[in-house]
C-alpha cells in the first residue's frame, strides 16, 4: 500500500492545496460578485476534476498501462467523496466562518464524474466489427 503512494504524489499535493483553499476565510478570497453567481461551485467542480485526473494519472503510472478496472474507478469515486465530504464537515464544524453546502459537495462529485467519464471514453478499447 505505501509503495503505491509514491505514484500519487501530485494528487496528494493537490489535495492539500484544495483543503487549504476551501478552508480559507471568505475575506481572503475574491468575492464571487466580481465573477458570476455560482463561481464557487465552478471552483469546486474544477478542484475535484483535477484531483480525479491526478489520481487516475498516478494509477496509470503505477500499472504502466491505460487499462482500468471498475474497482479502481469505484475507489477513486469513494476517495474523492470522502475528501469532499470531509471538507464540508470541516467547514460546518471547525471552520465556522465558511458555510458547508450540499451544492458544493454535489459540484465536487460532478467534477469527479466528468474526469472519470472522460478517462473511460478516452481509454476504452474499440471493438472493430
Amino acid at each position: 500500500m505505501l509503495k503505491d503512494i509514491k505514484y500519487q504524489g501530485w494528487a496528494i499535493i493537490w489535495t492539500v492545496v484544495v483543503l487549504i483553499l476551501c478552508n480559507l476565510p471568505s475575506s481572503d478570497l475574491p468575492s464571487s460578485e466580481k465573477f458570476f453567481e455560482g463561481f464557487d461551485k465552478m471552483c469546486h467542480l474544477g478542484f475535484f476534476f483535477v484531483l480525479a485526473v491526478l489520481l487516475l494519472y498516478g494509477k496509470i503510472k503505477q500499472q504502466k498501462s491505460y487499462e482500468y478496472s471498475w474497482l479502481t474507478i469505484i475507489k477513486i469515486i469513494l476517495l474523492t467523496a470522502f475528501i469532499g465530504g470531509g471538507i464540508e464537515i470541516l467547514q460546518w464544524k471547525v471552520f465556522t466562518y465558511r458555510s458547508a453546502e450540499w451544492w458544493d459537495f454535489f459540484s465536487d462529485m460532478v467534477g469527479v464524474g466528468m474526469a472519470v467519464f472522460s478517462y473511460m471514453i478516452l481509454h476504452r478499447k474499440f471493438k472493430h466489427a
